[in-house]
């Protein structure tokens, strides 16, 4: 490089394959801190539901529910699966839930999640709104253990 040719180039971003959490926050880096937010709270709501939880943070295609829905369907187990994609730089939010998850997260019970998710990031903390949301969604997941069982014993 010449010596007049110091500041640092911008490149554009190149896409990216996302994945459960996905490195690139509407355009910047996700901390390592963030991204462990984020696992955190992806493992606590599967402990508390049963459900496998994914988060995308990525830039989404046209149609944004189509391209979550690709997503979903493409997780290993979609039928337990509750998948949140965000785009934060288009202002998009998607849940999409697999046939048993669905029983437990009716779709009220996930506009109240992204409800609540929607709040943080109004207030610039992505990653917040996602913990919170992903909070709500594991608790209401949460399956009531049985307390009787009826044996034929009796």
């Amino acid at each position: 490089r010449r010596s007049s040719d110091l500041s640092p180039r911008r490149r554009p971003p190149r896409p990216q394959k996302p994945t459960r959490v996905a490195p690139v926050l509407a355009g910047d880096q996700l901390t390592p801190a963030d991204s462990a937010r984020l696992g955190r709270a992806i493992r606590i709501a599967e402990e508390a539901s049963g459900f496998a939880f994914s988060v995308f943070l990525t830039t989404a295609a046209d149609d944004s529910r189509a391209y979550a829905l690709r997503l979903h369907g493409s997780l290993d187990e979609p039928d337990r699966s509750v998948l949140v994609l965000c785009d934060p730089g288009e202002r998009v939010l998607e849940i999409v839930t697999g046939r048993a998850a669905r029983r437990a997260l009716t779709d009220r019970v996930c506009a109240l999640a992204a409800a609540t998710m929607r709040s943080s990031f109004v207030a610039g903390d992505v990653v917040g709104g996602l913990e919170n949301g992903l909070a709500q969604l594991g608790v209401a997941g949460r399956q009531p253990p049985t307390l009787h069982s009826h044996t034929g014993d009796e």
